[in-house]
């Protein structure tokens, strides 16, 4: 168990050594990928979005497909489509590129909702359905959305049960300047040393294998009685505050679904296992509650028009919610 949490541990560090400001990030990124889940990464432009998928696909040899979400894509340009072969005179089903281990969903609120839900059955079923038939994706599947939270003009949101289906919802900021000047070090290195593509110095090439093992082993992380009493009642709290707090009431409109709650515990268990813990505390759910919860709760019109955020919502349960 040991070696497997090593080998993970070694890719976080190889990631963050060159994804550089964005350790939460890359760390999040692995926690989805080992909780079998999704995520939505909202930042701006040049962050290295793309850069971290990108060099997780090559670290543990997967397949990756970019995808551009604009106005004009269409469902069959994720999914593929049936192809008439005039040679044999029957159709034949050419693959999309969300047939991929790791698909970036670039900018998924530039195209309206009937492509947007293109990956909603691939995300929840781990297949595609096309002309009556159903296609599986590969075991390890993972789709990392992006959105851009600067220009809102020509976007679509994402319909509340497509963000359901994402494990985490991370939002990243802009790097400090001390950072600034480290990345401006490393593109110049990368530019001198033709760039680290091909995973030298120092780089570190795990098997789809890896992966799975350290999924199952992450997965056997002791949660107590008392832990998982808490982290149930955070996610009531949402559908109910007013039991929790009275000043809460009717701030939020709808609660967080039972996937927050599941999404809670894998990325509890698999924090703790990160940290070299074989059980889970209240700071393991506390690391991920914003990124499982921000996206699951739907604020009253009365809290939206006090200009609550979703993030102090969560805050405020964290306070009034008794800890184990």
């Amino acid at each position: 168990m040991a070696e497997c949490r090593e080998k993970i541990v070694e890719l976080k560090q190889y990631m963050q050594q060159h994804i550089l400001g964005q350790e939460d990030l890359v760390k999040k990124l692995l926690i989805t990928l080992l909780a079998d889940g999704h995520i939505l990464v909202e930042g701006a432009p040049g962050l290295a979005k793309t850069k971290a998928i990108k060099t997780l696909s090559e670290c543990i040899a997967a397949d990756y497909n970019r995808i551009q979400f604009t106005p004009d894509l269409l469902p069959s340009d994720i999914t593929g489509s049936e192809i008439y072969v005039a040679s044999t005179g029957q159709f034949e089903f050419r693959n999309g590129p969300v047939f991929a281990n790791l698909v970036l969903a670039d900018e998924i609120n530039r195209a309206p909702a009937k492509v947007q839900s293109a990956l909603l059955e691939a995300m929840a079923e781990r297949q595609v359905s096309v002309g009556g038939k159903q296609y599986k994706l590969p075991d390890l599947f993972m789709v990392m959305a992006t959105q851009n939270p600067i220009e809102h003009e020509g976007t679509y949101n994402l319909p509340e049960a497509q963000l359901d289906r994402f494990l985490l919802y991370v939002k990243i900021d802009q790097p400090e300047a001390a950072t600034e000047h480290k990345i401006l070090h490393l593109v110049r290195q990368e530019t001198e040393n033709a760039g680290f593509n091909n995973l030298q110095n120092g780089g570190c090439t795990l098997q789809i294998a890896d992966i799975m093992q350290a999924r199952k082993e992450a997965f056997q992380t002791h949660v107590s009685d008392s832990v998982e009493e808490y982290l149930v009642q955070l996610v009531m709290a949402t559908r109910h505050p007013e039991k929790y707090d009275e000043s809460l009431k009717n701030t939020i409109a709808f609660g967080a679904s039972p996937r927050a709650t599941i999404a809670l515990d894998r990325c509890a268990k698999i924090h703790a296992w990160l940290a070299g813990r074989d059980f889970v505390l209240p700071e393991d759910i506390h690391a991920l509650v914003y990124d499982v919860l921000r996206h699951r709760i739907i604020l009253s019109f009365e809290a939206q028009a006090g200009g609550f955020t979703s993030d102090e919502v969560i805050a405020k349960l964290l306070k009034v919610v008794p800890l184990p």
